[in-house]
């Protein structure tokens, strides 16, 4: 069966991507190496907030597919890869998965066809680690086939910005590529904006989140010397941001989580080190202050035990929230496990809730999540909100909760600590 476009990894950025493409009436193939993905996705079954089980079944309707034999990328015309790229213990980006798809599509490459990179990475990989790869079969980029990169901009669990109506960035090895890149995309995007090349079109994904990077970090080490100084910090972003122009609020809080903002920063820092020899040294600083909220917060928790002649080594400490964002299922890199950890590590008892998670792992334990939310709190020595889920009732959870920390300026009683 031929398709339109192939989408391989099905994950948070590949499936939307490959139900606006649906929506569109084109014919989609989804390719994952996950047994399980392609077997649930075939059966109507999401595993993604974004999407539901019924959107899956809506997708199959309209043809969609999944499927884990790469035979069949040979028919696509557009081929779109959106897996994941973590850091390397060097700090680098792991290409492992875009090297593997890469060499899957290139086993199966025609003349004709439109490669797509959308996963985040350092500048240059389209170029100079997906082209060599790609023309091992003695096909050529700009000649028989074109390449381009194409920055992600899943905003996870946003109500209103999602795959159609976020602006498309693309950017080509050629022009050509470019151009035959955007024309893709508008079969689906309402907005899309071309770059340069293939290296502006992935630098613009690391300035973004490099943006707000060091802006976390600076709201973050504000956030301890206004408590030292007995300067509300939350009060003090509300009044900066009347100004109408020439600010954005950003908020401080138990550290960074997410696909993008722990992560990506670092690939721009270590490309800058790997091939000019010096630092990006906005970006190194800004992630040395995120990373050490986690346990800034454990000694702040500590203080509000030690105020109340408790001892942190054995006290119940319950935590709110482990997901990296309010009201999705998504836990990767939450700043609540380095928490939960530095807690543990000084002799703390760990519990947690999250109307998302029921079973959560930490130091290689799984927890599970209290049975009962109201007696887990009442009962605790401290609670700790980590993420502000809308479920949650905080008048009530502040009202019987012996102590309440709350890392995520939400509450507005004056018995709360706040961050």
């Amino acid at each position: 069966m031929s398709a339109d476009v192939v989408v391989l990894g099905l994950g948070y950025v590949g499936l939307p991507l490959a139900q606006e493409a649906v929506r569109s009436g084109l014919e989609v193939l989804g390719f994952d190496v996950s047994s399980r993905v392609i077997e649930g996705l075939n059966a109507g079954k999401s595993h993604v907030d974004d999407l539901s089980d019924e959107a899956i079944s809506d997708m199959l309707a309209k043809g969609f597919r999944a499927t884990s034999d790469e035979s069949e990328i040979r028919d696509a015309k557009v081929a779109v890869i959106c897996v994941p790229t973590p850091l390397a213990e060097d700090g680098g980006p792991d290409l492992g998965a875009v090297i593997s798809a890469t060499r899957t599509v290139a086993r199966q490459l025609t003349a004709g066809t439109l490669v797509v990179l959308e996963s985040t990475t350092y500048p240059g990989t389209t170029e100079e680690v997906l082209r060599p790869i790609l023309e091992e079969g003695g096909l050529v980029a700009g000649q028989d086939f074109e390449l381009a990169f194409s920055p992600e901009r899943i905003d996870p669990g946003n109500p209103v910005y999602g795959m159609k109506n976020t602006p498309k960035v693309v950017g080509g090895t050629t022009p050509a590529a470019t151009e035959q890149a955007a024309a893709f995309y508008r079969r689906f995007v309402d907005t899309v904006v071309e770059a340069k090349g293939a290296r502006e079109a992935e630098t613009a994904k690391l300035l973004e989140n490099t943006f707000r990077h060091i802006n976390i970090a600076l709201v973050n080490e504000m956030a301890r010397f206004c408590h030292e100084l007995g300067i509300d910090l939350w009060d003090v972003i509300r009044l900066a941001k009347t100004k109408p122009f020439g600010f954005q609020a950003f908020y401080p809080g138990p550290g960074v989580g997410g696909h993008c903002i722990p992560i990506d920063p670092n690939y721009l820092s270590y490309n800058v080190r790997s091939k000019l020899g010096y630092p990006f040294r906005f970006v190194e600083l800004a992630q040395e202050i995120n990373a050490t909220m986690p346990a800034y917060v454990a000694r702040r928790v500590q203080d509000v035990l030690n105020d109340a002649q408790i001892a942190l080594n054995g006290a119940n400490v319950l935590l709110l929230g482990v997901t990296y964002k309010p009201d999705i299922a998504d836990q990767r890199e939450s700043p609540a496990v380095p928490l939960a950890q530095v807690l543990r590590d000084k002799g703390a008892v760990v519990s947690f809730h999250d109307p998302n998670v029921e079973k959560w792992r930490v130091n290689g334990d799984v927890l599970d999540r209290v049975a009962d939310l109201d007696t887990a709190v009442a009962s605790a020595d401290v609670v700790v909100l980590v993420q502000n889920h809308h479920s949650y009732d905080l008048d009530a959870l502040t009202a019987a909760a012996p102590r309440f920390f709350d890392t995520r300026g939400a509450t507005t009683s004056d018995a709360v600590h706040r961050l």
